[in-house]
């Protein structure tokens, strides 16, 4: 899923004339980078099938389910891209396995599902970094949502990021960084300038593989509705951009002449911003009726 300037999945969802759902995604290999270790997923899967969708695309949540992801992988060489793949290919593999289980009343809650995926990729990646010297200490960062017709389940690990920007009311990141930049953070001992700048701000507490014993994965749930938007991103595009201007960015049209996308002005900017790492972006949104979605 990774080339060396932007990435799409491989199929596209047939378009409906009411779509619940729409999403598009991008990823960028930045301005310094050899190598693009960021890989995205956009996945519809019901009880008989599993469809990977094209980077743009919009559809109905009726009947299936939808997931979306962003992984950033590290550890040098190829073996960041190589673990970002990995995290994104057993997503594909087991979800919808946990569909057909429950829609046979045989699995368990939503918190269940996403805390083992996250634990079976993360033991995968520390398996293949001991069995493999060119593997070794590899990991990546896991950000995930699964929508659901009211819902949105996700789950994180590392400092990608979940945004929300409801139909009606704040702007807001679901996830929390795993950093100890991110704690301070969250704890009100620094701000955004300053974990901007912060010397450890890329210092991760906590990653899928990269040698971790354990993994504590935040995993929620947010009620949605028409004309909420989702936005997940790896953290080449928040190096680039202030939580503010994101905001901007989601809520405003384009410039006049401008391609009318919001990921392309999000990654377009970070990179031209800071273009220091890989920069991916991939926006969910949940149309409005005619005349609605987000207000100012």
């Amino acid at each position: 899923m990774n080339e060396p300037e932007e990435t799409a999945g491989k199929a596209r969802a047939p378009a409906q004339a009411d779509p619940d759902i729409r999403w598009s995604g991008l990823t960028h290999v930045g301005r310094f980078r050899p190598n693009n270790e960021d890989s995205f997923l956009d996945l519809r899967f019901d009880g008989h099938e599993v469809s990977y969708l094209g980077k743009t695309g919009q559809s109905s949540l009726a009947g299936a389910d939808y997931v979306f992801a962003v992984s950033d992988g590290m550890g040098g060489a190829k073996s960041g891209e190589f673990a970002s793949r990995i995290a994104v290919d057993r997503i594909t593999r087991l979800l919808p396995r946990s569909f057909r289980l429950s829609a046979a009343g045989m699995s368990s809650d939503f918190q269940d599902v996403l805390t083992e995926l996250v634990s079976f990729i993360h033991t995968d990646l520390v398996n293949l970094g001991l069995s493999y010297a060119e593997c070794a200490g590899m990991g990546a960062t896991l950000s995930l949502c699964w929508f659901k017709p009211g819902w949105v389940y996700f789950a994180h690990i590392g400092d990608s990021r979940i945004y929300h920007l409801p139909g009606h009311g704040p702007f807001s990141q679901l996830t929390h960084d795993h950093t100890h930049v991110g704690w301070l953070r969250r704890s009100g001992k620094l701000n955004e300038r300053e974990a901007r700048v912060h010397p450890r701000r890329n210092a991760l507490a906590q990653a899928l593989g990269a040698g971790n014993q354990f993994v504590d994965p935040h995993i929620g749930a947010v009620s949605s509705g028409p004309g909420d938007r989702f936005l997940i991103c790896s953290d080449g595009l928040i190096d680039g951009l202030w939580d503010r201007r994101i905001e901007e960015l989601l809520r405003t049209g384009p410039s006049p002449g401008e391609q009318p996308d919001a990921v392309r002005r999000l990654v377009d900017e970070a990179v031209q911003e800071s273009g220091r790492d890989n920069t991916t972006a991939l926006l969910i949104e949940l149309p409005a009726a005619a005349g609605g979605g987000p207000g100012p």
